[in-house]
């Protein structure tokens, strides 16, 4: 190959190979690796024919000594193992000032491990969050890098252009810190589309059951809602499934078997956020929402032994539709509250830096919890850099204060009908507990003294101060 390549790109999945589209179409020579043969072959003749930069290299050396320097090379492989079988079988082949960027699903732990290891060598390593579905990938998406703030400057130009643009033009991705922030910040997001994703089927399952809506009614109370306060990706997706319909005229949705899976990052943010000692219990119980669903075989069975309340009627169907509205957007607030709490804590226990601002401004477009939401998310952060929790903010406490009764209503209503709403009464309980002056936590405390002797603080003693009583 006599002109070296702006870019490099290593692997051709849906993600990997939309996103090769993407760089192209946007002007710059591109050489691409992978070890599928044929996957590469099918992307060499669609590329070459319609994109005069495009390059297909036979082996990871070759890929490697195709590219300009400093090289830019992205690694679009399944999270784990297979990133540190292709960082390996790069890494004899590059040099001091090559940037690897990592756009997987990554943990960032390994993220932090992966910049740890490469650094010794001069070698620049890119935690990078990516959001969107595959034609996002080609058309633009959410990108969140993690990488010292030089490395950053360096990708700019080249990351700005294939991003995602709010109707302004502005692009949808901003430095987000050192280490493994952007894997971090990716993380968070998805545990925020899981909670997302369950309120609204949470939403859906009571306009079925209570309202009794047909699927034409529900898919027109979401496309109205998509054009209010809730606008979103997710609600706008909502009100398309519920107009399909299957070969024999019904609705296709309710042929699918209510039995969800998970890929992992909801999991993980919960796992960082017990590690952190941050509250996200809606968030949690979107991830344990779909572990429960898993349970298909035993829930049949249970259902033939276990009784519950027997459904009756629920109110005028207005009112309760506009509950519904309301409460779905309470707790949405609550869930950006949580989200922003732990990603505000890895923060500052990581020493990153991230700004909550820029994390909300770079979701705005090509990401899937892309919503009205973030834009006052951002104003929040920027008018209170230090602002400890978003339900603290002037806006959204007035959507709270006038939202939450009718959040506390669905919750009653459902959990009097037996119908579970795990995640609506999560963030309820999260709102009436962070806003509590006493929590009976003074008894939890007195408990561990007395069965193991932990201690205890006094409140007419200095904070800090550690007593331990005989509670026999």
């Amino acid at each position: 190959m006599n002109t070296r390549s702006d870019v490099g790109l290593y692997g051709l999945a849906v993600m990997g190979r939309n996103l090769a589209l993407n760089i192209l179409g946007h002007g710059y020579s591109l050489a691409v690796y992978n070890d599928n043969s044929e996957r590469a072959k099918e992307l060499a003749a669609h590329g070459s024919s319609a994109y005069p930069g495009f390059s297909l290299a036979d082996t990871p050396k070759d890929l490697v000594a195709s590219l300009a320097r400093p090289r830019r090379l992205f690694i679009m492989a399944e999270a784990g193992k297979c990133v540190d079988e292709a960082i390996d079988s790069l890494l004899p082949y590059l040099e001091s000032g090559d940037i690897l960027i990592d756009g997987g699903n990554s943990h960032y732990k390994d993220t932090e491990r992966r910049g740890d290891m490469l650094a010794p060598k001069g070698l620049h390593f890119v935690g990078m969050g990516v959001s969107g579905d595959e034609d996002g990938a080609h058309k633009g998406l959410s990108l969140m890098p993690g990488c010292d703030e030089d490395v950053w400057i360096e990708l700019r130009v080249l990351l700005d252009a294939i991003a995602a643009k709010t109707a302004e033009g502005v692009p949808c991705t901003s430095w987000m810190g050192r280490g493994g922030s952007g894997h971090f910040v990716k993380m968070v997001h998805n545990s925020l589309e899981y909670a997302d994703i369950e309120l609204i089927s949470e939403t859906y399952h009571l306009l079925r059951s209570f309202v009794r809506m047909s699927h034409d009614e529900m898919r027109t109370v979401f496309s109205e809602w998509n054009r209010g306060e809730l606008s979103s990706y997710l609600i706008a997706i909502t009100a398309d499934i519920l107009g399909v319909r299957d070969e024999d005229g019904e609705p296709l949705l309710e042929k699918v078997l209510d039995r969800a899976v998970q890929k992992g990052t909801g999991a993980w943010a919960c796992q960082a956020a017990l590690e952190l000692g941050v509250p996200v219990g809606l968030l949690a119980e979107a991830v344990f929402a779909r572990s429960l669903s898993s349970l298909k075989d035993e829930r049949v069975g249970a259902s033939a032994v276990l009784g519950g309340p027997k459904a009756g009627s629920t109110g005028e169907r207005h009112s309760i539709v506009e509950d519904l509205r309301k409460a779905l957007l309470a707790a949405k607030v609550v869930s950006y509250a949580e989200g922003f709490l732990l990603l505000r804590k890895a923060s500052a226990e990581y020493g990153w830096n991230t700004d909550p601002g820029k994390v909300a401004l770079a979701w705005r477009e090509g990401c899937n919890i892309r919503s009205g939401l973030l834009d006052p998310i951002a104003e929040a952060f920027r008018k209170e850099d230090s602002l400890s929790a978003l339900i603290l903010d002037s806006h959204f406490k007035a959507i709270l204060d006038q939202c939450l009764p009718s959040l506390r209503k669905v919750t009653v209503r459902a959990i009097e009908q037996g119908t579970p709403v795990p995640a609506f009464a999560a963030a309820l309980s999260f709102y009436d507990g962070y806003r509590a002056t006493w929590l009976p936590a003074n008894l939890v405390q007195a408990l561990r003294d007395r069965f193991g002797a932990h201690g205890y603080e006094r409140i007419d003693r200095p904070r800090g101060e550690s007593f331990h009583s005989d509670w026999k």
